[in-house]
């Protein structure tokens, strides 16, 4: 049995109560968008955190509504806004491309058009790529200077493999994580990364519940909370923690606001362990970690740009999204 072999650490504690922490900072923006202190968690206040649920995080929102669900609808064009938002995974990269492009699509792309565009902005001292993710710059694939022109490059590879059918035929996510990581740049954490944005997509229509592949966050979170987890692997484990979450939350008397009726999946549990791992060096600073890190560098910065907040249409929870301002109450959720 897994539970007499997995020991856990009071790590695991403040896991749920971060997870319920968050989770409660998310509600009070919608509900307080003007509030000065969402928490008195001075951490949480401090410190740059992602969401308890990954798509309500500001990217993946953009990502879901300005790239997903809007613009032609076939696969092939899904598929290509998707690569291409991801690969730089920055709002302002799309947005610059959209304007001067005059809309963005593969059936008009051209790389000179795109690589002037985003050479121009590097003249001009501007970041082209989200520091969320590193990717390999693809240089030995394809032997461009620049990273951007061996990512477009990379773009094209796909589209010409006619990736796009490949991927919507696929049988399982894991299927789709197995066709991005034998492109050349793509490891484990990002091909999953990008297999869970595919699947918000209608393109593809897999339980989020199916695969995960834990990052290197999530690897030394787990090593915290756990002072043993016997034979599981680090995937077992967050299986485990996704399917017993209530458990977990009423043994400690927590009440976790769930995403109107969603509960968490496995890449949601995937995330917080990573973001465990990084609350934990400044609440535990006892407890040691893999990589020897014992600050967290991103502070907290409050965007007061609204999200007006939209999720996969599959998921069922938009009517309920709409209604927030006038039905926020406990029993909501």
């Amino acid at each position: 049995m897994l539970d007499q072999k997995i020991k856990p650490t009071e790590v695991f504690d403040t896991f749920w109560d971060f997870a319920v922490k968050r989770q409660d900072v998310f509600f009070m923006r919608i509900t307080s968008p003007n509030e000065e202190k969402w928490i008195d968690d001075p951490i949480l206040a401090k410190h740059k955190f992602t969401n308890a649920y990954r798509a309500s995080d500001r990217v993946s929102q953009y990502l879901i509504r300005n790239v997903i669900y809007s613009g032609d609808s076939s696969f092939e064009e899904t598929f290509f806004r998707i690569i291409l938002f991801k690969l730089f995974n920055k709002i302002e990269t799309w947005d610059l491309l959209n304007r001067q492009l005059g809309g963005i699509s593969w059936r008009e792309y051209s790389f000179d058009r795109y690589n002037d565009i985003l050479s121009n902005a590097l003249k001009n001292k501007c970041a082209i790529y989200s520091a969320a993710y590193i990717m390999a710059s693809g240089r030995s694939a394809f032997g461009y200077e620049k990273k951007h022109q061996n990512h477009l490059r990379l773009i094209e590879k796909m589209m010409s493999e006619r990736l796009p059918s490949r991927v919507s035929d696929a049988s399982s996510l894991e299927d789709v994580f197995n066709m991005l990581k034998s492109e050349p740049s793509f490891g484990d954490f990002l091909a999953y990364q990008y297999a869970i944005d595919l699947n918000y997509s209608e393109l593809i229509n897999f339980s989020e519940n199916d695969f995960v592949m834990p990052g290197p966050g999530a690897l030394r979170g787990i090593q915290k909370c756990f002072k043993s987890t016997g034979d599981a692997s680090a995937s077992d484990i967050i299986r485990y923690v996704t399917e017993r979450q209530d458990e977990f939350l009423e043994a400690r008397n927590l009440s976790f606001k769930k995403l109107w009726g969603r509960p968490l999946h496995l890449i949601d549990i995937q995330n917080l362990f990573c973001e465990v791992d990084k609350y934990a060096r400044v609440f535990h600073p006892e407890v040691g970690s893999l990589d020897g890190r014992k600050r967290i560098k991103q502070v907290f910065r409050p965007n007061r740009e609204v999200i007006k907040y939209w999720f996969p249409p599959k998921w069922g929870i938009n009517d309920s999204v709409d209604n927030i301002k006038e039905h926020y109450c406990d029993s909501l959720f």
